[in-house]
């Protein structure tokens, strides 16, 4: 984590000494000037008009200078911001400090002598207000890092961090833009993307392997901690100008509901037997807000139904992340695919159900195999919508967004519920009603009997309630009509489903030949819907259903 926060507060600070540097020495050099003067530029006009001023040709020239100046100042940006830095990390590496260690803390911290480089620069568009650049920057560097760490036993060591490798997007945001000099009131500073950083840990005169579990746990803090302090959509903000810039810096803006319903044709991992697969969902990679799903064994087509609820901080950058596991017991889980979703693909106050690919690397998509997919249920609610939400709890009981949503779609009850009072108990919603499902027909099914027939019937299942119901069979038929309806009770509709499979009968048992599962987020929503249903599972079909819902909502304490 220091080295890497060590580079982004040497780089503010060089970048500051070289704009003052600038518009100080201006008259004594016209390349210096052109600079200052750009920059002033950039935080008055806006982004098309700065592209006049510094054209995309310039930028190798402008980088150069900078990275030439960069360099010039490094040793006393490495002396002067090493005591801060080493000062300013620690209490953050405390708060990540794996737990078989007593304490972690800097022995010794330096940048060192190389400085970082630039190799790219855009100009963001920020709505006329501020002035957004961004620069990728690559080091490799060679700081000496020095920890020394004591473990829970009283063993004390010394590690030191070798062979850095750091390439990322270094964002800096020029905001508020103001009349007086230098024409910005504040400069907030981000590393806008990690797209390397490697290094490697050693134990000074010995073998850091010799304690188990201690490399990786060491490493897993120095990630965490970069990816909580300094990493986007974190920013640091560095007043210029007196004036209050709480408003710069990093606040959460709403909550994505996360309905984790279903993976299928998943990649098998074992030799003997089907992968053991469970998921890990997250927006940001921080061990407190990533959230495990239970581990369905034996099954490349698992079923989940679990709910989970994430904090936004920038829906414009951020996505949702899944990554399938199997899992092998005590040993490492190996990963069998993973997907995202960017947060600005969401319609505020709108459930979206959707089927997302899974790829073996979310940076390097060079594959084409067939990993699988995973089926969410999204709900992105920004703080301020709540009023058009329904709490029926007045006037301190909490709801998540969704069961606001749902309870808002059932009756209509309007709220002034406090959502941030404390609160001795947690009242918790029950979706209770009845669904009806019409099983109208099926298209297309495959053949199972040697005739190039098949004698369909369709179960419906409850998951959670476990209650069944069947229709009659229909003989000799690849496009069967049933036109049967079934009543189900629903005690919990919000983390219920439906599943309903299609089945061949036969005179000594029967084949299976597909299925459909289905949340009731929707009936509940709407009230009713008919749609046609792909078969999971299945070479070819179709099933047309129709869904009605008549809510009886009832509350009852957490």
């Amino acid at each position: 984590m220091g080295f890497v926060f060590g580079v982004v507060v040497g780089i503010v600070v060089g970048l500051g000494i070289i704009v003052g540097f600038v518009r100080c020495e201006n008259a004594r050099a016209a390349q210096r000037s052109q600079l200052a003067t750009t920059i002033a530029a950039f935080a008055r006009m806006t982004v098309e008009d700065s592209r006049k001023i510094l054209p995309p040709q310039f930028y190798p020239s402008w980088l150069t200078w900078l990275n030439s100046h960069l360099t010039k100042i490094w040793p006393y940006v490495n002396e002067a911001a090493s005591e801060l830095i080493k000062t300013s990390v620690e209490p953050i590496l405390e708060q990540y400090r794996p737990v078989i260690l007593d304490s972690l803390k800097f022995s010794k911290f330096t940048l060192g002598t190389v400085a970082p480089q630039f190799t790219g620069v855009s100009i963001i568009e920020d709505g006329g207000d501020g002035v957004t650049m961004e620069l990728e920057m690559q080091w490799d560097g060679n700081p000496s890092i020095i920890l020394d760490i004591k473990t829970l036993l009283g063993v004390a060591l010394p590690v030191q961090v070798k062979n850095i490798g750091f390439t990322g997007v270094f964002r800096l945001i020029f905001k508020p833009l103001v009349d007086e000099f230098p024409g910005f009131g504040a400069i907030s500073y981000s590393l806008r993307q990690k797209k390397k950083l490697d290094f490697t840990l050693k134990v000074i005169g010995g073998d850091i392997s010799a304690i188990p579990g201690l490399y990786d746990a060491i490493e897993g803090a120095i990630r965490d901690a970069v990816e909580d302090s300094i990493t986007w959509p974190v920013r640091k903000v560095v007043p210029i100008l007196p004036g209050d810039y709480s408003d710069l810096e990093l606040k959460p803006v709403g909550i994505l509901e996360v309905k984790l319903v279903q993976a299928k044709e998943l990649t098998n991992k074992d030799i003997i037997g089907k992968s053991d697969p469970y998921a890990v969902v997250y927006i940001r990679p921080l061990r407190d807000r990533m959230k495990k799903s239970k581990t369905i064994n034996n099954d490349l087509n698992p079923i989940w139904n679990e709910h989970f609820e994430f904090i936004v901080e920038d829906v414009s950058t951020q996505h949702l992340i899944v990554k399938v596991y199997d899992s092998e017991g005590l040993q490492s889980s190996e990963l069998i695919g993973c997907a995202q979703l960017g947060l600005a693909e969401l319609q505020p106050g709108k459930v979206k159900d959707v089927w997302l690919k899974l790829v073996k690397d979310l940076e390097i998509q060079r594959d084409n195999k067939n990993r699988g997919q995973v089926h969410l249920e999204l709900l992105y609610c920004p703080f301020g919508m709540e009023n058009s939400f329904t709490n029926p709890f007045a006037p301190n009981y909490s709801m998540t967004s969704l069961e606001k949503v749902l309870k808002n779609a059932t009756n209509g009850i309007e709220s002034n519920a406090n959502e941030n009072a404390a609160t001795p108990k947690k009242k918790e919603v029950i979706i209770r009603g009845v669904l009806s499902v019409t099983v109208i027909s099926a298209e297309d099914l495959p053949a199972t009997d040697f005739l190039g027939k098949s004698d369909p019937f369709v179960v419906l299942t409850l998951k959670k309630a476990e209650t069944k119901n069947k229709t009659r069979v229909v003989n000799d038929s690849l496009n069967p009509v049933w036109n049967q309806t079934f009543d189900f009770v629903v005690e919990d509709g919000l983390h219920d489903m439906l599943i309903v499979e299609v089945w061949d009968h036969d005179t000594f048992g029967k084949d299976y030949m597909g299925r459909c599962i289905l949340t009731l987020t929707r009936v509940i929503l709407e009230g009713e819907y008919k749609e046609r249903f792909e078969l999971d599972g299945a070479k070819s079909g179709y099933l047309n259903l129709h869904l009605k819902w008549m809510p009886q909502p009832i509350f009852r304490d957490a």
